[in-house]
C-alpha cells in the first residue's frame, strides 16, 4: 500500500512538473506574439526578428553540434544555399518566396552528402577543418559566379508573400521568424526523444561504445549533418527577402562562429538554451552600441568568464531534464521496491535491427 502511495505522489510530481513547464513554454509564446504590440520602433523589431533567425539558425546546428556531438564550423554555409538559392530564382526566374524553399532545401541536402558521406567517419578535430573548409567554399562560389552576382551580390529581392499578403516590414518578418522559431522548436523536440535522437544521443557520450552497442554511427551522424542543414537552408530562404539584398561578406565564418557561440553559451543540446543563446549573442552587442567598438571587447571579456565558469552553457541540457529525472528516478525505485534491482538501469539503444 505504502509503494501505490509513493508512485502515485512521484507521478503527481512529475504531472505537475510537466504541467509547470507547459505553463511556462505557453507564457514565453504568448510574451513573444505580444512584443510587436508593446513597440512600433522598426529597429527594435528589426533587432528582434535578426534574433530569432540566429535562433533558426542555431537550433539547426544544435542537432549536429548538441545532439550528435560533432563539430560544425562550416555552417553558414546552409544558410547561404538557402539564401543565394531564393535570391536567383526570385530576381531571375521569377519564382515566389515560398516555391523557392524546396530547390534549396534539395542543394543544401545533396551538398550535406556530398560533404558528409566521406568526412563524418573522421573525429571531432578533423571533421571541424572539414566544415571549415566547406564554408569557404561556398561562400568562394559565391563571389566569383556571376549568377549570385559576384562580390557585389544580389539586389532587389522581392517581398515575401503569404496568400494575399505582402510582408515588407519588420514587424512582418517578426512574425514570419517567430513562426519558424516555435517549428523548429517543437521538431527539435520530437527529433530528441526519437530512435534517432537517443541514437545521437549515444554517439555524442561515446562514439566507441554506441558502435559496440551496433549503431551505425556514419549514418546517424550523416543523418544529423542532412537535418541540420535543411533547418539552415530554409532559414537562409526566408532571410533573403527581409533584407532584400544578400552578398558574401554575410555568410563567413564570423556568421558561422557567432551560430556555435549561441549553442556554446546557451547549452549544448538545450533547446531553450541555444534559443537563450541566439538572443544574448544578437541582442547584447545593440544595448551596448554607444560604446562603439568597446562593447565587442566587453562581449569577448564576458563569453571567457562564462566558459570558463559555466563550461556547459548557461542553461546545459540537464539543467531542464533534472527535475524530471529525479522524480522517475523515485517513481523507478518505489515501483522497483527494495534490494539489488532497484539500483540498476535499463537503457533502450536503438540498432540496426529495431
Amino acid at each position: 500500500m505504502a509503494m501505490v502511495e509513493t508512485v502515485s505522489r512521484g507521478r503527481a510530481k512529475l504531472d505537475g512538473f510537466r504541467a509547470m513547464r507547459g505553463g511556462l513554454v505557453l507564457a514565453v509564446v504568448v510574451l513573444g506574439a505580444l512584443i510587436p504590440q508593446m513597440t512600433q520602433n522598426q529597429y527594435y523589431l528589426g533587432v528582434a526578428f535578426q534574433a530569432e533567425m540566429l535562433m533558426c539558425l542555431a537550433l539547426g546546428l544544435n542537432i549536429v553540434v548538441g545532439y550528435a556531438g560533432m563539430l560544425d564550423l562550416g555552417f553558414a554555409a546552409f544558410f547561404a544555399i538557402g539564401a543565394y538559392t531564393t535570391g536567383i530564382l526570385s530576381t531571375k526566374e521569377h519564382w515566389s518566396i515560398l516555391a523557392s524553399i524546396a530547390p534549396g532545401v534539395v542543394i543544401a541536402v545533396v551538398c550535406a552528402l556530398i560533404i558528409g558521406f566521406p568526412t563524418l567517419r573522421l573525429r571531432s578535430d578533423y571533421l571541424a577543418v572539414v566544415t571549415l573548409g566547406f564554408g569557404e567554399i561556398i561562400q568562394t562560389i559565391a563571389i566569383n559566379l556571376n549568377q549570385t552576382g559576384g562580390p557585389t551580390g544580389i539586389y532587389a529581392i522581392p517581398a515575401l508573400t503569404l496568400g494575399s499578403v505582402v510582408v515588407t516590414s519588420n514587424t512582418g518578418y517578426y512574425y514570419v521568424f517567430f513562426v519558424l522559431v516555435i517549428v523548429f522548436a517543437l521538431f527539435s523536440t520530437r527529433l530528441r526523444g526519437s530512435r534517432l535522437g537517443r541514437a545521437w544521443l549515444c554517439i555524442r557520450e561515446d562514439e566507441d561504445a554506441a558502435k559496440a552497442m551496433g549503431i551505425n554511427t556514419n549514418h546517424y551522424k550523416l543523418y544529423a549533418y542532412v537535418f541540420g542543414a535543411v533547418l539552415g537552408s530554409i532559414t537562409g530562404s526566408l532571410y533573403a527577402p527581409a533584407l532584400t539584398a544578400i552578398s558574401p561578406a554575410s555568410f563567413g565564418f564570423s556568421e558561422s562562429l557567432l551560430i556555435v557561440m549561441a549553442v556554446a553559451i546557451g547549452g549544448l543540446g538545450s533547446i531553450w538554451g541555444v534559443m537563450f543563446g541566439a538572443a544574448v549573442v544578437e541582442i547584447f552587442p545593440e544595448v551596448f552600441r554607444s560604446f562603439a567598438q568597446a562593447r565587442l571587447l566587453v562581449f569577448g571579456v564576458l563569453l571567457v568568464i562564462l566558459m570558463v565558469v559555466r563550461p556547459r552553457g548557461l542553461f546545459p541540457e540537464r539543467a531542464f531534464q533534472g527535475m524530471a529525472t529525479r522524480v522517475r528516478r523515485r517513481l523507478g525505485r518505489a515501483a522497483v521496491g527494495p534490494g539489488p534491482s532497484a539500483g540498476h538501469v535499463v537503457l533502450t539503444v536503438p540498432t540496426e535491427e529495431s
